[in-house]
């Protein structure tokens, strides 16, 4: 995705642009104490942990983001709000006006992350039954930018997300006309091989493209797929989401709305 950045916390202005007008207003001050941490800094804090993987209680004082307990809360409140979704609907858009959004195809695919905890949403690990584990579901458009994700156990086959992903796919405007949400078609590996999906695809205009179970490989779908499996590896260059260290669900999901948002907004910065 282009250069790394020595600090890539740091919100600049053009980000912080796009979320400050999403984020909910503080309610009053009950009671005299510290003067609040402002939100563009303890994004800033959220942002730390989110590319370092560090635990909340160790966040550095010294780099002015409030403390851990604070951020959290901050990126608890913000992802109860919605925010993530409604940032992420902005590239989106943004890519959509430029014409750089392929509804073509999307393509899905599944991640397993182990689960320092056990907790909603993780179950055993396919892999090693004695520990707990979750997956990352994943849905690009035809190049790989992100459209959809969601977070489930370990154990849950990856064929039950598909409709739950293609549901959570925002009807995304930026162009004269109806907002689009349906792309033609759909691909997926084996996992994903079962009639009753294809039937359910096709029930919504949608051209299943699905590798069969018991067929040779090399099915030519790779060339195509490769996408999905890079925005994954995306999503796993950020340190706090190669594993899932928090026990509640909400907050593991909102690293990873977040991450969406910020890979979805350097594909708009590549426009430039």
């Amino acid at each position: 995705m282009g250069k790394r950045e020595s600090r890539p916390w740091i919100v600049s202005d053009e980000l912080w642009s796009l979320v400050e007008p999403l984020l909910p207003q503080p309610g009053p001050k009950l009671v005299e104490g510290r003067p609040r941490i402002p939100d563009r800094q303890a994004l800033c804090g959220i942002l730390f942990v989110l590319h370092t993987g560090i635990q909340w209680e160790y966040l550095p004082q010294e780099l002015g983001f409030g403390s851990g307990m604070t951020c959290w809360r901050r990126l608890a409140a913000w992802n109860e709000a919605g925010v993530w979704d409604e940032l992420h609907l902005v590239p989106l858009k943004k890519l959509r006006a430029a014409k750089k959004l392929d509804w073509s195809r999307v393509v899905i695919d599944s991640s397993h992350v182990r689960a320092a905890r056990r907790g909603p949403k993780s179950g055993p690990s396919p892999v090693d039954r004695a520990r707990p584990g979750s997956k990352h579901h994943v849905l690009t458009d035809g190049q790989g930018i992100p459209l959809a994700v969601s977070l489930t156990g370990g154990n849950r086959n990856d064929v039950t997300q598909l409709l739950p992903l293609l549901d959570k796919v925002p009807a995304v405007a930026g162009v004269v006309g109806r907002p689009r949400h349906r792309p033609d078609a759909l691909l997926a590996d084996r996992g994903y091989d079962h009639d009753k999906y294809r039937r359910l695809l096709w029930a919504r205009g949608i051209r299943p493209v699905i590798a069969e179970r018991g067929q040779p490989h090399g099915s030519g779908l790779g060339i195509f797929r490769y996408v999905v499996e890079r925005t994954i590896a995306w999503l796993h260059g950020f340190r706090r989401l190669r594993i899932r260290w928090e026990r509640r669900d909400d907050i593991h999901e909102a690293f990873l709305g977040l991450a969406t948002c910020l890979i979805t907004h350097r594909h708009v910065q590549r426009l430039w």
